[in-house]
């Protein structure tokens, strides 16, 4: 495997080109600038693959569940009822946040089993951290175990492309996409569209057959603001108009494609301030991220536990082997010991600022909690295309169900996941075929 920077140039061409001859108004914007694509020779597509159907996988960061709705989102409703959504939501991993969720949605897969446990955390095995803001970590493909679907693609002869996901920049099961970018939240929103456009229109040899899309918005917003402030609103605008041009773009090239738009999680309103645990016990020689507890030994584990579990209504301890079955959190010594879980949106930290360090304000709007006790946390999910019968509406399913039935959409063989494809199949045309996943 090489990567060819020489690619870059031809890329960024043929997305000014897209732009400039587009029906759907993106001629006005200003051009794209030469994007840093990454082009990893995967080898062409095999025959098979190039006769294959496309998905583009699309994430609006923190989009709750009832926002569409609520805020009259017109083109994320209109994919709905071209085939199909969930009124009431889909059910994010635990925890709630960005990178195991998005991670879970690629790979089937619970966090205790795919490895992200949280945004940040410790490894008590490797004495190493990992942080979404360090570019080691998140390159490192040690990390992350499972498949994600863009090496399930790839070790199947069918390219992929992402622009932006937790997880794509690493070498993962033995495969990065063919091509990706490092992310960088300052590229311009249309720019993102029109390079989609541009790998769609690359020859059949190489064009991406698997293709995900990354927004921020309105996650920035909701944490900033709130979820129910005017500049979330705003926020919910645009990227739903943002959605309508891509829309119009994919169908501008007569492709089959399907297109799914999801989120990672909710967003509520924090209420109160933060709640620091050293306030009710000795965490001397524990490593700590956020609230993640590490211990040294069991003792100490078992000691803390004690000191934590009858001293505030905000919050409850679980040994992490007792933590509740239906959150999926047991298995990994990522997670640590004990398990400290809010009860409300409240903000939890292990340790306050150093002595000397000024306080900062909690955020307004947070997520990561429990999104069968706080239907805040809930999800998005929409998707239309040749392969997905129109006018379907499904009940809450987990995030895990995704990777089969995208698999499924792809054409792929996809492994033995914590997903299954029965959830999805009857918004299938063809029924699901086999099932079984």
């Amino acid at each position: 495997m090489r990567f060819r920077a020489g690619k870059r140039r031809s890329l960024w061409l043929l997305a000014w080109a897209v732009a400039a001859f587009a029906p759907w108004g993106l001629c006005q914007v200003t051009a794209a600038p030469d994007l840093p694509v990454i082009h990893v020779d995967n080898g062409p597509n095999s025959q098979a693959a190039q006769s294959a159907h496309y998905v583009v996988l699309v994430s609006l960061d923190g989009f709750r569940w009832d926002y569409a709705r609520r805020l009259n989102a017109i083109h994320l409703l209109a994919l709905g009822k071209q085939g199909v959504w969930a009124p009431e939501g889909m059910l994010p991993s635990f925890p709630s946040l960005t990178f195991p969720n998005h991670f879970s949605i690629v790979t089937g897969l619970y966090p205790e089993h795919h490895g992200l446990v949280a945004n940040s955390f410790y490894d008590p095995a490797t004495k190493a951290r990992y942080a979404i803001n360090d570019p080691a970590a998140v390159t490192d493909g040690a990390w992350y175990s499972g498949t994600p679907l863009w090496s399930l693609a790839e070790s199947q002869g069918m390219r992929t492309a992402c622009f932006f996901w937790p997880g794509s920049e690493a070498k993962i099961a033995g495969f990065r996409p063919t091509y990706y970018l490092h992310f960088d939240n300052k590229v311009d929103d249309n720019a993102r569209i029109r390079q989609v456009l541009a790998w769609l229109n690359l020859p059949p040899a190489e064009r991406p057959h698997f293709i995900t899309l990354y927004y921020s918005e309105p996650d920035h917003e909701g944490h900033e603001y709130g979820p129910e402030a005017t500049e979330t609103k705003a926020a919910v605008a645009k990227v739903d108009k943002l959605v309508g041009k891509l829309k119009e773009g994919l169908e501008a090239t007569g492709l089959p494609i399907d297109l799914v738009v999801v989120s990672d999680h909710g967003m509520a309103k924090v209420q109160g301030g933060w709640i620091t645990l050293d306030q009710f016990a000795d965490l001397t020689g524990f490593e700590t991220s956020g609230s993640l507890l590490y211990p040294k030994a069991d003792e100490d584990a078992a000691r803390v536990y004690d000191q934590l579990k009858k001293v505030s209504s905000q919050f409850v301890v679980y040994r992490r082997k007792d933590s509740p079955v239906e959150l999926h959190y047991r298995d990994n010594p990522r997670v640590g010991d004990p398990v400290v879980i809010a009860t409300g949106p409240f903000i939890i930290r292990a340790h306050g600022p150093p002595e000397g360090k000024v306080e900062s304000a909690p955020p307004v709007g947070m997520h990561g909690y429990d999104p069968r006790a706080m239907p805040e946390m809930k999800a998005s999910f929409f998707a239309a295309g040749p392969d997905i019968l129109p006018g379907r509406t499904v009940r809450p399913f987990e995030n895990v169900n995704l990777y089969p039935w995208l698999a499924h959409l792809l054409g792929l063989n996809a492994p033995k996941s914590d997903g299954s494809l029965n959830i999805l199949a009857g918004t299938l045309r063809d029924g699901g075929g086999d099932a079984g996943n």
